[in-house]
């Protein structure tokens, strides 16, 4: 299991080439506007360096990492809440992730143009954060006038969510984006109903040239300008040539480059934050297998979430850490040390358990 990310920008901003730099996957790099036009996704699996421990430990036949999608989306152009450029077919794409990536070009190159000569990042996150607002506040006047309409003849069903509704119409209308804003477990729901786009966690990723100071500066103008906001300098172009390396030439490269990690686990760090997610194992038969939970779910929704006859029939979990286990790798033994818990459907899974889920059919 993993999550889904939406790879985001202005044509031109470098999408497409992060997109073959994460994920290995052959597509067309063009100097032009819409040379991506169906989304195109990639999977790539979760580095996990305790996953990599526990396969060493216990030899499994298959070990199954979590997994990134990466989803490359066509460039969005101004005025494309109201049609232009790809329109409704893009902000329909983005609306199927999870979490966004919006790439901005901090770089200068005569083969590349920028939307208004020169590379800004100010006004290119600007642009499109507009976008993502005026679609998001059609919406939701949509949905108002349709909920007013029913509220006649129930003015009190109508009344929570006319509340809610508002709510975010006016933030919106002020240019606030609705993932600053809180919200309660019925909200929330109804958010996703509407695939609301401001709403997704969002990070920035600034395409930088390494060598060029001028474009290292630039990367410094986005983060200022975006406000906290994450942003994970990358350089596409040399991400590009990581992936074709073997993994100890990748770790010199790294090292020469003065990078600890990879542009993948850099942007995986900040997607796992963005969204709240742990991840938990499990060992069944001969596979080892690692899952990504939402930080806070119960054993139970872990349960579910390898399978739904197990949350159905769930009994207890047997829990154990990662390191608990590694200082002990043999079960049997763990288990006469009283080093496995038996834990109920409410204990709230933590990163690094290792759960055994007993059920019954």
């Amino acid at each position: 299991m993993g999550f889904t990310c939406g790879l985001v920008g202005l044509p031109n901003a470098g999408k497409s080439t992060l997109f073959t730099a994460l994920t290995g996957a052959a597509t067309l790099i063009a100097p032009y506007p819409f040379s991506t036009l169906d989304p195109r996704k990639g999977i790539v699996p979760v580095p996990d360096d305790r996953l990599d421990r526990l396969a060493a430990a216990l030899r499994p036949a298959k070990v199954t990492p979590a997994h990134l999608e990466i989803m490359d989306i066509a460039g969005l152009v101004e005025g494309a809440s109201r049609g232009e450029g790809l329109g409704n077919q893009f902000l329909s794409h983005i609306r199927a992730v999870l979490a966004l990536a919006h790439v901005v070009a901090c770089f200068r190159s005569a083969d590349v143009p920028h939307a208004g000569d020169e590379p800004d990042p100010a006004r290119d996150v600007a642009i499109v954060n507009t976008e993502l607002l005026l679609a998001d506040l059609e919406v939701v006047e949509r949905r108002l006038d349709k909920v007013r309409r029913a509220g006649r003849a129930e003015p009190r069903a109508a009344r929570a969510e006319l509340a809610f509704l508002e709510r975010c119409r006016d933030a919106l209308g002020g240019g606030t984006p609705l993932r600053s804003l809180a919200f309660d477990a019925g909200e929330s729901a109804l958010i996703r109903e509407l695939g609301l786009l401001t709403a997704k966690p969002a990070c920035y990723v600034a395409n930088v040239d390494r060598a060029d100071p001028q474009s290292l500066a630039l990367a410094a103008r986005l983060e200022a300008a975006v406000e906290g906001a994450p942003v994970v300098p990358v350089d596409g172009k040399l991400e590009g040539e990581l992936t074709q390396l073997p993994p100890e030439e990748q770790r010199q490269f790294l090292a020469e480059w003065g990078l600890a990690e990879s542009a993948l686990v850099r942007l995986i760090r900040v997607g796992y934050r963005l969204l709240g997610l742990i991840t938990f194992y499990t060992v069944v038969g001969e596979e080892l297998r690692a899952w990504s939970l939402r930080d806070g779910a119960t054993a139970l929704e872990a349960a579910g979430q390898i399978h739904s006859d197990m949350a159905r029939g769930f009994v207890r979990a047997e829990v154990v850490g990662v390191e608990a286990f590694l200082a002990t790798p043999v079960w049997t033994t763990l288990r006469e040390r009283g080093g496995v818990r038996l834990e109920g459907r409410e204990y709230r899974v933590r990163d690094g358990d290792i759960l055994t889920i007993r059920f019954a059919l």
